[in-house]
């Protein structure tokens, strides 16, 4: 009898190896050898496509650019924590919801100052906006001993202000102030590190004086870019922090330059939220951290292979667009991955040689122009009053790196 069921379970477990090896084909075919070389199976290429006209695309992002405008709180900010909707989101008051706002005005800011609009009123709401966030920036901390929700906040805040930075050139006293905010949120994002390196969001130790926070590879990437570009704009950015999140993602790093969510995970590499198609979201903003990191294993092949991947299985992100209860959809795709992975995309786009961006600058505009809402939004996913916003700032800088396909 004990024998029969030593052989029972044998053959389940033959059963459930098999089955496992099946769905992963399903997903995305096993790649062999070190860095994906020698594939067994060739990645799923695009069919190029036509452009948008330059018109369209500027009339888009106009449009674009007026909700924005028509959004913007009286205070400067944008995004509040109206419109809840009957969903259960652990977002701890006040704390998370400065963190939301902080974040989302430096999404915003950033999109109004790249997007080139020369207009009097998009001057003023950057100017708004600006007054907005060197106020009240620096008070943005962890909404309590778990939600370390802030981090966002620290890394959008620093972009933005490098791009305000900038713009106030001629301001010397402007730009002093800004200076001195940068340096804030850097240090912010140094006190906020995980003890284990990167950055994760969520904190369930509770008893340590650094968070013990779990880090997942795309916040961790998400900060290790913004330190990096205040590094080359000359900022002081400490190097162990640097290399501690560039450890952090590469432990978090498959083969096939998928990654792992986070590095609780890395037990269960093939969840399908750690598969190509969960992690479409989330290859861009990693590989092109480690590729500014002058990692060499990111080469323009690596981005092309990833960008092939994002638009040629599009759908499984798209499925996921919407959806109000998180990581609900195949693969365990939420629907806040959607703009955040094809804002990095973009950035991706950037880091190819110049004969090679207009294949993916088109895809990227008719994909992005076929969402845009009525009212001349994009969001993904119902985040009380900060979702379309964020999500429209995320679009509208995603497009206006797609502007050269017209060139």
């Amino acid at each position: 009898m004990i024998k029969s069921a030593q052989v029972l379970m044998a053959l389940v477990a033959v059963a459930l190896t098999f089955s496992l090896a099946t769905r992963a084909s399903a997903d995305e075919p096993p790649q062999t050898g070190a860095e994906g070389v020698n594939r067994v199976f060739p990645i799923p290429r695009p069919e190029p496509v036509d452009p948008p006209g330059a018109a369209e695309l500027e009339a888009s992002l106009t449009r674009g650019i007026d909700f924005l405008l028509s959004v913007q709180t009286k205070n400067g900010a944008w995004g509040s924590p109206r419109r809840t909707k009957g969903l259960d989101i652990y977002a701890p008051v006040p704390g998370a919801h400065h963190a939301f706002r902080a974040a989302t005005t430096g999404l915003c800011l950033k999109a109004l100052v790249e997007s080139g609009d020369s207009r009097p009123e998009v001057q003023q709401a950057i100017e708004r906006g600006q007054a907005w966030w060197l106020e009240n920036g620096a008070r943005v901390r962890r909404a309590n001993e778990t939600a370390l929700y802030n981090v966002w906040a620290h890394a959008y805040g620093i972009r933005a202000l490098l791009k305000l930075q900038t713009r106030a050139c001629d301001d010397q006293e402007k730009v002093q102030q800004i200076k001195q905010a940068i340096e804030q949120q850097i240090q912010m994002l140094d006190r906020y590190e995980s003890v284990n390196g990167g950055w994760g969001y969520y904190d369930f130790a509770h008893h340590l004086q650094k968070p013990a926070s779990i880090p997942t590879s795309f916040t961790t990437a998400t900060c290790l870019i913004a330190l990096l570009e205040a590094r080359q704009a000359g900022y002081k950015v400490q190097e162990r922090t640097i290399e501690r999140a560039v450890a952090t993602i590469n432990r978090q790093r498959k083969v096939d330059f998928s990654y792992l969510y986070s590095g609780s995970l890395r037990w269960y590499p093939m969840y399908g939220i750690n598969r190509p198609a969960g992690s479409l979201g989330r290859s861009q903003v990693c590989n092109l951290a480690l590729r500014m990191s002058d990692d060499k294993r990111v080469t323009d092949q690596v981005l092309i292979d990833w960008l092939d991947r994002l638009f040629s299985r599009n759908i499984w992100l798209e499925i996921g667009r919407k959806r109000p209860i998180p990581h609900e959809a195949h693969f365990a795709v939420a629907g806040y991955f959607f703009y955040y992975g094809h804002y990095y995309a973009s950035l991706c786009i950037e880091q190819l040689p110049t004969d090679q961006q207009p294949r993916y600058q088109a895809l990227m505009a008719k994909l992005l122009l076929n969402l845009q809402e009525k009212d001349g939004s994009w969001w993904d996913f119902p985040l009380y009053d900060y979702h379309q916003p964020y999500g429209t700032a995320m679009a509208v800088m995603s497009l206006v790196r797609c502007r050269a396909a017209e060139k």
